[in-house]
């Protein structure tokens, strides 16, 4: 899909025969099958800005050390609005990014989140009840009920993180920060009619997505009703009145049943 937006004329064959000589595939471990079980579908976001998600990332310097990189994606844009790398991440840092984030955009209506501490504790709640956002917290394993920053970690832990070594914080900033630009800007997504995430954006405009308003239609004559193709009687006009032809011929007609009653 990239190759075809610069403009190359490819097919999906010879892409991957060149992919697998080059040894540039990405080795993902494979999921264990489960029994299926039938899912309740989550609320599908109508607008931009209205519902987030975010959660948290983990991987390690080259010396070992660990660090966590707190993600927030817009659920409705799929826009990557933070990729943010520290050594530890608490309540009072998490808040610190909303409010950066909050002073960018505008505050959401919801964020969905797991019950982690950094998300469930006093600061956060604190937060959320000052902005008016509320927060979605998800059953206690079940990460699929936030699938939309799950799918977004997989690829960020794919194509970034398993691709680079990060030699300190600010290094790993840097290129989480190159990342998540090229993956707004550059990175096209089906689900968004192959735009990337700035250009849906950008295409909406903030509206939300709505069906057009469409017209009543006036109901159709049926066949064999007596009052089809006649117009419906105005209900604030005066009534009109039967003229002198028609109350002639009414006397007429009614003229044999009275002499037929007399005799």
């Amino acid at each position: 899909m990239l190759l075809r937006r610069e403009g190359w004329a490819v097919n999906a064959k010879r892409v991957y025969r060149l992919y697998r000589e080059e040894g540039l595939q990405v080795r993902t471990a494979k999921r264990a099958k489960r029994a299926s079980h039938t899912r309740v579908p989550l609320p599908e976001p109508v607008c931009a800005n209205q519902r987030w998600s975010m959660d948290f990332v983990s991987d390690r310097f080259s010396d070992g050390r660990w660090f966590r990189i707190l993600t927030v994606v817009d659920q409705y844009t799929r826009e990557c609005l933070c990729a943010y790398a520290d050594r530890s991440q608490t309540g009072e840092k998490v808040v610190e990014q909303m409010k950066r984030l909050v002073k960018l955009r505008g505050a959401p209506e919801s964020i969905t989140t797991d019950n982690g501490s950094e998300f469930a504790g006093q600061a956060m709640d604190t937060w959320a009840h000052q902005a008016g956002v509320k927060l979605d917290f998800i059953r206690p394993g079940r990460p699929v009920q936030n699938g939309y920053i799950e799918s977004f970690n997989g690829r960020l832990r794919d194509e970034c993180l398993n691709g680079e070594i990060f030699f300190s914080l600010t290094d790993a900033r840097e290129k989480l920060e190159r990342w998540r630009h090229d993956y707004n800007q550059k990175r096209p997504h089906t689900a968004l009619a192959d735009r990337t995430p700035e250009e849906f954006a950008r295409a909406i405009g903030g509206r939300p997505f709505a069906l057009p308003i469409v017209g009543k239609t006036e109901p159709s004559a049926r066949q064999g009703s007596a009052a089809a193709g006649q117009k419906p009687p105005a209900l604030d006009g005066p009534p009109s009145l039967p003229s002198r032809t028609e109350i002639r011929a009414k006397g007429l007609t009614e003229r044999p049943r009275l002499l037929e009653r007399v005799n």
